[in-house]
């Protein structure tokens, strides 16, 4: 046997250093992609006052398109190309 050997095979400090060391950052998992039928409902978890929801829900079923529809108009997502919700007036309507 020769005596040129250490008892230890590594450096211990390097060996804690990699221990310790910041794992490498996991990429990011793919999200699944939208779905492709026109005007598919996609189903949210919303929080919203209690009293506006009784609001909607006091005129019976439906009351979650009623919300829907409010929200359209409020975005102006139906809206004519090019307008903004807060240029719509009276001069717009066509």
């Amino acid at each position: 046997m020769s005596n040129n050997r250490t008892r230890r095979p590594g450096d211990p400090w390097k060996n804690a250093e990699a221990v310790f060391k910041p794992a490498a950052p996991k990429a990011p998992a793919a999200t699944a992609p939208r779905p492709a039928l026109p005007n598919a409902k996609e189903l949210v978890s919303l929080r919203i006052d209690r009293d506006v929801l009784e609001h909607f829900q006091s005129d019976g079923p439906g009351w979650q398109d009623r919300i829907n529809a409010i929200l359209r108009e409020a975005s102006g997502v139906d809206q004519q190309p090019g307008l903004r919700p807060d240029e719509l007036n009276a001069e717009n309507d066509g």
